[in-house]
């Protein structure tokens, strides 16, 4: 275990902030919710670039492209808003280093003087997609699972890793922030299994909407409610051609279960006519 270094972060922009909130979201996630997610956010709120840990030493030059004989290492960058008192953090999971890539998070975060930490990450559901998105919130102390009641949120102790497993990102850094004394929320959205393969926009609306509300955002929903509309109509014309895929997604509404080679055709078919 090594401890961060002040040569792994670099402070790229000075903003007057108070006590900003740090929303984190990985880009290799589950149905890349975190990253969809920041980008609506970073969008919305006219965040800019304010520093970044520096990743080399973090990712492996196996896994970094090259474009004009300069490498292209994975994102790790940091954006704020002085206007929204806000900053966010979107980057990939490191391959090594867990400890001290996360320690040069907080590290920046304190320079920052961050009062609380969200992230993000998405549940893997055998419900529908029609089902409302549920937002669980898993944290590292009382009075923030009691600042969450009026928003919503389903909270949960803290999650425990069981023996012998290597616990999530999200999860690790928690308890790496909770050595800091700095509070942490872990948030889950479900996401049907069928969508995992492209988008849900549903589930990335319940994470923006939970963030605008918290923090006064004022954030505009027309784009992310259209692409909503769009991915219904697309599988309501799927079921026009498969009433069989239909039928599948009727069975899941009414709680019903799939047998396996059912539940992979809903898979494909949905994933491919989605994609076109």
């Amino acid at each position: 275990m090594c401890a961060s270094k002040a040569s792994d972060y670099r402070i790229t922009g000075k903003y007057e902030m108070e006590s900003p909130a740090l929303i984190v979201g990985w880009i290799d996630d589950v149905s890349k919710i975190g990253e969809r997610t920041l980008d609506y956010l970073i969008a919305g709120t006219g965040c800019q670039p304010c520093a970044e840990v520096l990743p080399e030493g973090f990712f492996p030059m196996a896994g970094v492209s090259v474009e004009d004989d300069v490498a292209q290492f994975p994102e790790c960058m940091f954006y704020g808003s002085s206007q929204h008192n806000l900053l966010v953090f979107k980057s990939s999971i490191p391959r090594s280093d867990w400890f001290r890539f996360l320690t040069a998070v907080l590290n920046v975060a304190e320079k920052f003087g961050v009062r609380e930490v969200f992230t993000m990450g998405a549940m893997v559901s055998a419900a529908a997609h029609t089902m409302p998105r549920v937002l669980v919130g898993v944290v590292n102390d009382s009075e923030m699972k009691k600042s969450l009641e009026p928003y919503n949120v389903m909270t949960a102790a803290d999650f425990q890793t069981p023996s012998g497993q290597k616990p999530a990102f999200s999860s690790y850094l928690s308890w790496v922030a909770r050595q800091r004394y700095v509070d942490v929320v872990n948030l889950w959205v479900p996401v049907p299994f069928y969508l995992v393969p492209v988008a849900d926009p549903r589930a990335s609306k319940r994470l923006i909407y939970f963030f605008n509300d918290r923090y006064k955002l004022g954030l505009d929903f027309t784009s992310i409610d259209e692409e909503i509309s769009i991915q219904n109509r697309k599988i309501s014309e799927l079921y026009r051609a498969s009433p069989e895929i239909e039928a599948f997604v009727r069975r899941l509404e009414t709680g019903g279960e799939l047998e396996t080679e059912q539940s992979e055709k809903l898979v494909q078919e949905v994933s491919e006519y989605l994609k076109k």
